[in-house]
């Protein structure tokens, strides 16, 4: 094979594997909220056996990875840390009792809004000084999150919106927490194992309460799979094996897509409707954070 054909049919690889990726991110959503909606399993369910699945797939392709590799064998739980164990679980538990009333791409959106929005103050904080351009962005971005609870039939509840918001900000720390990770994977892993821990302390919890709601049904629980094997384990171990081949910029520009993919897969498999009010907020939230990129970036 000619060189050029090789940089050709590696440039295809990464292409096909980002592509995989943002769906599989996008797919965590439509997967939620199709359970949730259609009552198949509840909340606190579809967390715990969210996590556990990505647990196990992690540890089992950690395993693989070890074995056929020269890396230094060692068990996955060693791997990761509590700090970031905490920021994932708190991400997928708001995450999934949000989706009990909010749509598909709303939530996406509000969820990629604040994942932003809470590494920009982050950044802040840490002694980072913001152009104009990326404080014009990151105000843009605000205004069009404030936008979706402005009155009206489509306005998602002030509770779903917390609850993503919330989930929104810890997956944001735990990005920050991971950046420059130089095992992403076995981190990964580590940190699922962990949550997993937090998460059948809350089934506990929720199974003492006298008015519990715990339920679930096969298509709930095969959703809720789905989601942790396929969405979130395979789609994270794909997002670390072409993100060394994108630059930031670059991989932050087409991670604005998930929010707009979500949407589509929430029209396609719940009947939701793309609203006034959906398309007017992703315009100024994704317009404001691609305007804070390309601040950076220059």
């Amino acid at each position: 094979m000619s060189a050029k054909a090789l940089r050709s049919a590696q440039t295809l690889r990464t292409i096909t594997l980002t592509v995989l990726a943002l769906i599989a991110f996008a797919g965590n959503s439509v997967l939620c909220r199709l359970a949730l909606k259609s009552d198949a399993i509840d909340p606190t369910s579809f967390t715990l056996l969210r996590i556990l699945s990505g647990a196990a797939f992690l540890a089992a392709l950690v395993f693989v990875t070890q074995r056929t590799s020269e890396a230094i064998k060692k068990p996955p739980i060693s791997s990761g840390n509590w700090p970031s164990a905490i920021a994932l679980f708190t991400y997928a538990a708001g995450f999934s009792f949000a989706y009990i009333t909010m749509d598909t791409g709303a939530g996406a959106l509000v969820l990629f809004g604040f994942v932003q929005l809470t590494m920009i103050l982050i950044s802040l904080y840490k002694g980072t000084r913001l152009s104009l351009g990326e404080w014009s962005g990151g105000f843009m971005a605000f205004a069009g999150l404030a936008y979706m609870l402005a009155p009206g039939a489509d306005a998602p509840s002030l509770m779903s919106f917390t609850l993503m918001a919330a989930a929104g900000v810890a997956w944001g720390v735990y990005t920050l927490r991971g950046k420059g990770s130089s095992a992403p994977l076995a981190d990964t892993c580590g940190n699922f194992i962990r949550a997993s821990v937090a998460a059948v302390g809350l089934s506990a919890i929720m199974l003492m309460l006298p008015d519990s709601d715990i339920h679930l049904n096969a298509d709930g629980a095969l959703l809720a799979l789905a989601s942790g094997i396929l969405a979130s384990g395979a789609g994270y171990a794909i997002w670390y094996t072409v993100l060394p081949k994108l630059d930031v910029s670059r991989a932050a520009v087409i991670q604005l897509s998930v929010p707009v993919i979500a949407a589509l897969g929430g029209v396609i498999f719940s009947g939701e409707p793309i609203t006034q009010t959906f398309m007017i907020a992703s315009i100024l939230v994704l317009g404001g954070i691609l305007l804070v990129i390309i601040s950076r970036n220059r």
